[in-house]
């Protein structure tokens, strides 16, 4: 699993870092930042990457498919 954040799309509701904080702390306003590389992820922290993924209303995480830059 890969996953992008786009900050440019963050409103910072805080959902992500609700379920995968390891990955998606909130910076000192409030809006998610990327703290691990999301190039890989561990299978064991698939589910909560995937449910910040799904749950992130304004959809700024993406997940990467295999050749997509």
């Amino acid at each position: 699993m890969k996953v992008r954040l786009d900050r440019t799309l963050c409103d910072g509701f805080g959902i992500c870092a609700k379920h995968a904080p390891e990955y998606f702390p909130l910076d000192d306003w409030g809006y998610a930042s990327m703290e691990r590389n999301g190039d890989d992820v561990p299978a064991a922290d698939h589910d909560a990457v995937q449910r910040a993924l799904l749950d992130c209303p304004v959809h700024a995480i993406i997940e990467m498919n295999n050749g997509a830059q």
